[in-house]
């Protein structure tokens, strides 16, 4: 059975500091949920807090590094001291790494791998069987509109992406087999008014800027609030996979259409669009 509210029930969010994550935050907190949150940066979850309690809710912080599966551990078994339990949990933290293959370092690899996929990883295994015991608990997972489709310069990203999926869907399909009351949604943003491009890595060769300008300017059309609302409503649904954005609806249907020939479209597009 689907989650269906909000109203009384404690929800986890991890990268709340800034974008997305705060977005959640706030729009779980006005919908009358005790907040558990967590970021690596302390100003911003700071300044996310703040916030929420303007809403009157009670929420509850920790600096976490998601990569550090101690510190996940640790985290999680407070959350459950401190509140009682869990009913809904969004591993929302996530960052970038652009450049091509050949020239990011092995360091921006295992820095993307840690956080994007070991940080969702070490959530849904610290907080799984608190959603199990709920009685009725949900799982959101977000990975992105290149967990549906690969782009150059994307290498890294898409791994963990594709990867966060993967595992998403597996562990959806293990609750439904063994009959546990949690629902387990998979989200697919496009582009999203958030700093994960600028305050993200990379490689030496890329002039980051133009990067920056190209993704904040041209890509990034839908509001973190917006996007907020669209996942909250597919997590409370109980769906199992959440596309956020015209964009992603778009590029995933014609992925679909083209099938594998899409990598071609791709890559001639992006000779003309990327910068050099």
């Amino acid at each position: 059975m689907a989650l269906g509210t909000v109203q009384d029930k404690v929800v986890v969010i991890t990268g709340a500091g800034s974008g997305i994550g705060r977005a959640l935050a706030l729009r779980a907190a006005s919908g009358g949920a005790r907040i558990a949150l967590s970021d690596w940066n302390p100003a911003g979850l700071a300044e996310t807090a703040r916030a929420v309690e303007q809403t009157g809710a009670r929420v509850e912080t920790a600096v976490v590094d998601v990569s550090d599966r101690g510190a996940v551990q640790t985290w999680a078994a407070d959350v459950v001291t401190s509140f009682g339990g869990v009913d809904l949990v969004v591993n929302n933290a996530g960052v970038s790494a652009t450049g091509d293959f050949v020239d990011l370092s092995y360091d921006d690899i295992d820095w993307i791998l840690g956080i994007n996929l070991n940080g969702v990883i070490h959530g849904s295994k610290e907080f799984l069987p608190h959603l199990i015991a709920s009685g009725n608990g949900a799982l959101v997972n977000i990975s992105s509109l290149f967990g549906l489709v690969s782009m150059p310069g994307q290498s890294a990203y898409n791994a963990t992406k594709y990867a966060v999926r993967g595992l998403t869907e597996a562990i959806r399909e293990e609750m439904l087999v063994a009959g546990h009351p949690v629902t387990v949604t998979c989200v697919h943003p496009g582009g999203i008014r958030t700093g994960i491009a600028r305050h993200g890595r990379k490689a030496d060769n890329i002039k980051a800027d133009e990067v920056d300008e190209l993704f904040e300017q041209k890509l990034a059309r839908m509001s973190p609030a917006k996007a907020a609302q669209i996942i909250l409503d597919g997590a409370l649904a109980g769906k199992a996979r959440v596309l956020v954005g015209a964009d992603a609806h778009a590029i995933h249907h014609f992925a679909r259409l083209t099938g594998s020939r899409y990598q071609d479209v791709v890559a001639r597009v992006a000779r003309r669009v990327l910068p050099d």
